[in-house]
């Protein structure tokens, strides 16, 4: 079946946005921690850094998957680091537990805050979806994950919008009003560091694209893709800088200090929570389904075709190992102590590989399609 341009130079980027989004990132509590003590121009400047790194390895991740037919992070690493590959998959899965973690943390909290519900009917609810999505495969997963990116960017510029018309003048002043910390570069870069960690899991949509312009461009939209959201909700939370920096790491979420900011728009307080659990449900499916997408690859190494039951059972294992940790360590916590060596063996196990004896491989081999 041919496949549409949709498929071959959009999705691939909503694919990836789908994972990144994460409960701290939709939040704005990742934002808070590694953007906004560099300031309001400080941390667009780390946003535009991590958006520049996620075009360039997007860009080589996706000819090298196309080009190989590498659809699983399974064959993928190994086509990439040889025998070392399954140091990748520690920190992979060391990775999604905690990204989940957080998914399933502000899950409960969201709906708890927003609506009155008990946190256990959040995280209940997202186990359930996820299981249900991925139940169905690739197919059922691209649709999702395409289908709730455009709802998310339409919320979030209708939000942002809001803002603008409320707290336009505040953020316009806010903007000059405090230095460039330094350090915005090394953060965006850190940022993206262990965002980039779950590409290898999200290739399963590069076999829709046949020549290299297809990933090419794939990989140039997908940076803006991922991180123009981001952007949209750091302009609001610049207009709420001096509230934002005072409630620090202990306050409300950025996101509740901004709906609470608003007047006449009490809409919001119901459309918001349920995007963003939507987005929550998003990640959790796009780390699990690259789990599945492995376990299914190495089923059908062996000749046998993987049974329907172990995706939902795989996602279940996974979110209730998830939720134990959220419990345990918390929100603040887990985003303050679980990224930093995990970002950075990614950089070394993932990005640099692929940069350079990755690209090397692509480059060595001629291609007739490119």
């Amino acid at each position: 079946m041919k496949s549409t341009w949709f498929q071959r130079y959009l999705l691939p980027g909503f694919i990836v946005q789908s994972a990144v989004i994460a409960g701290a990132y939709g939040s704005g509590k990742e934002l808070e921690q590694f953007f906004l003590g560099h300031g309001p121009i400080g941390g667009l400047l780390g946003m535009t850094v991590t958006m520049i790194v996620f075009s360039m390895v997007l860009m080589a991740a996706y000819e090298f998957a196309r080009k190989f037919r590498l659809f699983d992070y399974r064959s993928f690493c190994k086509a990439l680091l040889g025998p070392a590959w399954p140091l990748y998959e520690i920190l992979y899965v060391l990775m999604m537990i905690l990204v989940i973690s957080i998914v399933g943390a502000v899950s409960g909290d969201i709906l708890h805050d927003s609506f009155g519900f008990p946190t256990w009917v959040g995280v209940a609810g997202i186990m359930f979806l996820i299981a249900v999505i991925v139940f169905f495969g690739s197919t059922a997963v691209e649709k999702v994950l395409a289908i709730w990116s455009f709802v998310l960017f339409g919320t979030y510029l209708s939000f942002l919008g809001w803002h603008l018309v409320q707290h336009g003048g505040q953020i316009a002043q806010n903007m000059t009003a405090f230095d460039i910390g330094a350090g915005w570069a090394k953060s965006g870069l850190a940022y993206s560091g262990y965002n980039l960690a779950a590409v290898p899991a999200l290739v399963f949509c590069i076999r829709h694209q046949h020549k290299r312009s297809d990933a090419l461009i794939a990989g140039a939209l997908a940076g803006p893709l991922a991180m123009l959201p981001a952007m949209l909700f750091f302009v609001a939370m610049i207009g709420q800088y001096d509230r934002l920096i005072a409630a620090g790491d202990d306050g409300p979420l950025p996101v509740t200090i901004l709906m609470d900011a608003l007047q006449g728009a009490e809409f919001f307080v119901y459309l918001f929570p349920i995007v963003l659990f939507g987005t929550f449900v998003e990640t959790g499916v796009a780390f699990i389904h690259g789990v599945n997408e492995r376990i299914d690859h190495t089923f059908a190494e062996k000749g046998v075709r993987m049974p329907n039951w172990v995706r939902p059972a795989v996602a279940l294992i996974i979110l209730f190992a998830a939720v134990v940790l959220a419990d345990a360590i918390g929100l603040t916590g887990l985003v303050a102590k679980g990224y930093g060596t995990i970002t950075w063996g990614f950089l070394l196990v993932f990005v640099l590989p692929l940069l350079t004896y990755g690209v090397w491989l692509i480059w060595r081999r001629p291609d007739d399609n490119a």
